[in-house]
């Protein structure tokens, strides 16, 4: 039976024929909308999407879905804890569209340093401006402060550099970039800094993150750039800090951003000058999309060959286990089963496993954690099996 694919965003065509040619079931729907998602997805194994929401409801209803990717980096539009309550996997693609985000993110910084669209919509309009216009400050000096250096805030980095810009950067990890200068410091790099650019994933710390409290740090008049999630902004206190601190945004996320691709928008944002806002295009070049294509399209053939999957983003990042063991043995039939009934009988959980074989098949090596620590009657059960070569064990 062929593995059924169904992609629910716009895919670039010459890759839905790739995936055609190679032996799967592939189901292009693109204008599909989070609601169409659960009946869409009832009978199919893969799920690939850009933007749609992958609810709870079609994870749950689905019959042998094994697999959701999103074709981009960001997760946020996917219910991991459904997927996770279900043992379904979740993948994406890190890194392939990060130049399309910081191109974005530049050219938002130069639009509003300039004020790019007001100058062209008075134009349009019949207005001439100039005087007003003219009135830019530069970007050449100015300091560049980028919260989350991941791909997309490393690529920004590089650019902003060769506009002479000084650029910080502050993320969890250890910055390694030559293009930054690495600043712990929030409330200094928030204070210090002409412009802000938000490179933030959407999860429980960063929500609401960017608030009264943050905002206040910022200088008057400072620059803030968004093309990472709406919902990292307190929106009424960045409606509040652009009123009372002359803050200019510009976003390519906003509150209320519409499903769809086309249609119509509301939002407070539209009435207020100095506030920039695209839609939602950061990853949205050519290059971009065929970059993210090809990945997806490893993603799945790895996954439909081995079993594998590439940049799974739902596996356990910590796992509760007290012990670990490393298992030499004859690679047979049964005798990694043996060990497994061993731990079995003695009430205790595996919390992880792999056994690899050494090169010529006669020996595997399986290392084992296990949630509590073995008695020594239950270690010697085990390496005095038949078959058993040697038993290893540290505590964890």
């Amino acid at each position: 039976m062929k593995v059924k694919v169904l992609i629910a965003d716009k895919f670039p065509d010459i890759y839905v024929e790739q995936l055609k040619s190679g032996d799967l079931e592939i189901i292009y729907e693109p204008k599909l909308g989070e609601n169409d998602i659960p009946a869409a997805a009832e009978n199919v194994d893969i799920i690939v999407v850009r933007s749609t929401v992958v609810n709870a409801d079609a994870i749950n209803k689905s019959k042998s879905l094994k697999l959701v990717i999103r074709a981009g980096a960001g997760t946020n539009n996917i219910n991991i804890a459904a997927a996770n309550t279900k043992g379904v996997y979740v993948a994406n693609c890190p890194g392939m569209n990060s130049i399309a985000v910081a191109e974005l993110a530049m050219g938002l910084i130069v639009s509003l340093d300039r004020r790019i669209p007001s100058n062209v919509m008075d134009f349009k309009n019949g207005v001439w401006n100039k005087g007003e216009y003219s009135k830019a400050e530069g970007l050449f000096g100015k300091n560049l402060g980028i919260l989350g250096v991941g791909a997309i805030g490393k690529e920004l980095a590089k650019r902003a550099n060769a506009f002479g810009m000084n650029v910080y950067g502050r993320d969890i990890v250890k910055i390694d970039s030559p293009y930054i200068t690495e600043e712990p410091d929030l409330q200094k790099i928030l204070s210090n800094c002409d412009v802000i650019s938000l490179h933030l994933p959407l999860n429980a710390a960063t929500r609401g993150m960017f608030n009264n409290e943050l905002f206040g740090y910022m200088k008057k008049g400072a620059l803030l750039i968004n093309t990472s999630r709406a919902d990292v902004i307190d929106e009424d206190a960045m409606l509040e800090a652009i009123k009372e601190k002359g803050i200019r945004v510009a976003a390519d996320v906003f509150k209320g951003e519409p499903e769809a691709k086309g249609g119509d928008v509301t939002s407070v944002l539209q009435s207020i000058p100095n506030v920039y806002i695209t839609h939602h295009i950061g990853a949205s070049t050519e290059q971009a999309q065929n970059a993210v294509a090809e990945e997806t399209i490893r993603i799945v053939e790895e996954f439909v060959k081995s079993g594998s999957v590439m940049h799974w983003v739902n596996k356990a990042k910590k796992i509760d286990a007290k012990q670990q063991l490393v298992i030499k043995h004859n690679h047979k039939p049964g005798v990694l089963a043996s060990v497994l009934d061993a731990i079995c009988a003695a009430g205790v959980g595996v919390e992880a496993i792999d056994n690899s074989i050494f090169d010529g098949g006669h020996v595997a090596c399986a290392t084992l954690k296990v949630k509590e620590e073995l008695s020594a009657e239950t270690l010697a059960k085990i390496s005095g099996a038949a078959d058993i070569l040697s038993v290893s064990q540290a505590s964890l």
